[in-house]
């Protein structure tokens, strides 16, 4: 299918999506400038499933390339706005950290799905795994400045999402353990790219006091 051509960067985005959120989070932090189309997932635009045969969000258009898998759409971004670097240099390094984003979609995001969308059982195990699986970690959040590395990178656009939607998802992570988290987690809400990536409706999400 030919895509719609376009004279500008144009992302379909959902507007309380995690996977749309971190792609936001990479376009605000490589300061691109992009046509962001808000919308819900009950209502897609109708040109949507002419570019994506899945009619999937988030979905990136830059002029006659289209792409809708997010961690595709994120690494893209990355090669094709090279600076700041949000992926290592060397081939080891890059491929632990794609190693580490597919980690962070098999064990945390899949939680959040059957959170937010399995029986209140299935609900109340998974949301205490999160719980379980981030405060075991905890310590890894404070050995480097941000996640497993000095620079800030598509690791932490993975993760900062999944953050900010914790209360919502009624993760507690009240325990003094969790502290590096809630400290790691706060240093990321206060990056611009952060604050520049939340629609409307994210912003109004309950948070902690971090």
């Amino acid at each position: 299918m030919t895509a719609i051509r376009r004279s500008i960067m144009t992302l379909y985005s959902g507007d309380a999506d995690l996977l749309s959120h971190r792609v936001r989070i990479v376009l605000a932090e490589k300061d691109v400038t992009v046509d962001v189309l808000t919308t819900k997932p009950q209502q897609l635009p109708e040109d949507l499933l002419h570019l994506n045969p899945y009619n999937t969000l988030p979905t990136l258009v830059d002029r006659d390339l289209v792409l809708y898998e997010s961690r595709v759409i994120m690494e893209y971004l990355d090669e094709r706005f090279p600076h700041p670097p949000l992926l290592p240099v060397y081939p080891i390094a890059r491929a632990k950290s794609r190693l580490t984003m597919f980690r962070i979609e098999q064990d945390w995001y899949t939680l959040v799905d059957r959170i937010e969308n399995g029986q209140k059982k299935v609900s109340d195990i998974a949301r205490k795994e999160l719980e379980e699986s981030l405060i075991a970690l905890a310590p890894v959040f404070s050995d480097t400045p941000y996640f497993l590395g000095q620079d800030f990178s598509l690791l932490d656009c993975c993760i900062a999402p999944l953050l900010w939607r914790l209360p919502k998802l009624g993760v507690d992570l009240s325990s003094p353990r969790a502290k590096p988290v809630m400290v790691y987690a706060k240093k990321l809400f206060k990056r611009s790219s952060f604050q520049s990536s939340l629609t409307e409706l994210e912003r109004e999400f309950p948070r902690y006091d971090v």
